[in-house]
């Protein structure tokens, strides 16, 4: 137990950096929330006076140079560019922040990350005039961070092996006997797999995947890998596939199709703007021109799913819900077992990186 002197030294620390962090926000609302009929102009103009912009991202880079070289062309500021895995960005971004140090200005990562850096009190909430174009129902209450692209899960079938008026239209029609052992799951998708089961009710849901299970799947590793199988005839179909990954392999002249099952989840990952930006307005800029149809189009161009309805896209014109943050922060423990249970033979599951 901490005594006594501890707890009055913790209760002082931490009154005297609540100020602080309020008036860090006070100040970054007024950059991030200002909605003038000048902000164009003014954020712009600002953005340019700073001349330089630090985004972490854990956007592949191929794809993250296209849309950072697009923002330089048009603005003249210079992006420096930082690339890891969601949960890499997340833990240098809390890193920093712990060692009062702030460099980064805009991050983009999966959602889950996205959700740390919002409670652990290091995104602002932000205004941009794009966001009307973004379905309402993936923006989060909070609006300390915005969808920016997707990744849908559908089923995934070879059409060779199965007919597209054979394919299973339904979760339901996946337990028809015929289908035994003619599908695979991805082997990390638990969150896929709550999200599912919570939609259908818990328990209804969890006595489907049982029922699911006894089917016998086959258990991948890796969605690319799992598709690619799909598209060699080596598997049928597969359940949770990435409709990017099979859009890519369909575009190739492989013999593979999707469906969206519903209820269809997916998994954004979104931009925000560090509440103690050293960069704010190139910051914000940054993130208006990654949400505008401009940023959407490039995003669309390397074959990811758009969040923003102004850019038509096949790969998201469907109904679809985003799995919730929680499940992979709050409730982990409780559904992976499960999953485990269900699909892993008690294994431990391996969580993407």
């Amino acid at each position: 137990m901490p005594s006594l002197l501890a707890c009055v030294i913790a209760l002082a620390v931490s009154a005297a950096l609540a100020p602080a962090w309020a008036q860090d926000r006070d100040a970054a609302a007024r950059v991030y929330l200002y909605r003038g009929a000048d902000r164009d102009q003014k954020l712009v103009e600002k953005a340019k006076q700073e001349g330089a912009l630090t985004l972490y991202t854990s956007m592949q880079v191929t794809d993250s140079r296209s849309l950072t070289e697009a923002f330089e062309k048009r603005y003249g500021i210079r992006v420096s560019l930082w690339r890891a895995s969601g949960e890499k960005v997340a833990q240098r971004v809390l890193t920093e922040a712990r060692g009062a140090r702030h460099d980064v200005d805009a991050i983009e990562t999966d959602g889950a990350q996205m959700e740390i850096l919002y409670r652990e009190k290091q995104l602002a909430p932000f205004f941009s005039p794009s966001v009307k174009d973004i379905p309402a129902a993936i923006l989060p209450a909070h609006a300390a961070y915005v969808p920016t692209r997707l990744t849908l899960y559908v089923l995934a079938f070879n059409t060779r092996r199965v007919p597209p008026a054979e394919a299973p239209n339904s979760f339901d029609e996946l337990l028809d006997p015929k289908w035994a052992g003619r599908f695979a799951l991805e082997a990390a998708d638990v969150a896929w797999f709550a999200a599912v089961a919570k939609a259908m009710g818990e328990a209804n849901g969890t006595a489907y995947f049982r029922k699911l299970a006894a089917m016998k799947p086959g258990i991948r590793s890796g969605h690319t890998l799992m598709a690619e199988l799909v598209a060699a005839g080596e598997i049928d179909m597969a359940l949770d596939a990435h409709v990017q990954g099979v859009a890519r392999l369909k575009d190739k002249g492989a013999p593979i199709e999707w469906k969206a099952l519903q209820p269809a989840f997916g998994q954004p990952s979104s931009v925000g703007v560090a509440l103690r930006a050293p960069h704010p307005h190139a910051a914000l800029l940054f993130a208006d021109f990654i949400l505008s149809r401009e940023g959407q189009e490039i995003i669309k161009a390397r074959n990811r799913v758009p969040s923003s309805r102004a850019v038509a896209s096949p790969l998201n014109n469907f109904s679809y819900r985003l799995i919730d943050p929680a499940i992979a922060l709050d409730e982990w423990d409780k559904w992976s077992a499960l999953w485990s249970s269900l699909f892993l033979g008690g294994k431990e599951v391996k969580k993407d990186e």
